[in-house]
């Protein structure tokens, strides 16, 4: 059992950091998604989640919030996914440039998050299954403008459990610090 908090103790940190370079890779996109399409301040869009978990309940313990975590961390890049392939197909100008790079980025540093909850899920409980599959097809507009703010929600979608991922890995390292000192005890 000692192992486990150990090694769940040193995975935090790298999580957090990991949550917090996707966190300000998803601002700077943000802000490319804006000015590529002229998107003034004043657009807005919907405050509904496009990923469907359920991850505030004070119910929830560390190990459960971390398969919520992962679920949607799951879910965001599927939508990410449909996004960049849904705008390649409608939005593209054939071009490569600094946005289309830091889109990359900001899929890969999901995938690299996904990794990392997945692996501590499993120092947590190594008996663990985990399936990466997202239970429903993802749905996007077709009309341009609606696809143009359904790529920017799902980016915002995205930032947003970028966010939750941080608050999360640091709720688990307060409660890896207290059975760490209970232990001790």
């Amino acid at each position: 059992m000692a192992l486990r908090r150990t090694r769940g103790m040193t995975a935090v940190p790298s999580a957090v950091s990991i949550a917090e370079q996707l966190q300000y890779e998803c601002s700077i996109l943000l802000e490319l998604f804006r000015k590529k399409e002229s998107f003034s301040s004043e657009v807005t869009v919907a405050d509904s989640r496009l990923v469907s978990v359920q991850l505030s309940s004070s119910l929830l313990d560390c190990q459960d919030k971390l398969w919520c975590l992962h679920s949607a961390l799951v879910q965001c890049c599927a939508l990410v996914d449909k996004a960049i392939s849904k705008e390649e197909e409608e939005l593209s100008s054939g071009q490569t440039g600094e946005y289309e790079k830091q889109r990359k980025m900001v899929k890969e540093r999901v995938s690299i998050l996904i990794a990392k909850t997945r692996e501590m899920i499993k120092s947590q409980d190594s008996s663990a299954l985990i399936t990466s599959s997202v239970g429903s097809e993802v749905v996007c507009p077709t009309a341009l403008f609606e696809l143009k703010l359904w790529v920017y929600r799902v980016y915002k979608e995205v930032d947003y459990w970028a966010k939750m991922a941080i608050s999360t890995f640091q709720a688990l390292r307060g409660s890896l610090r207290v059975r760490s000192r209970r232990s001790r005890r």
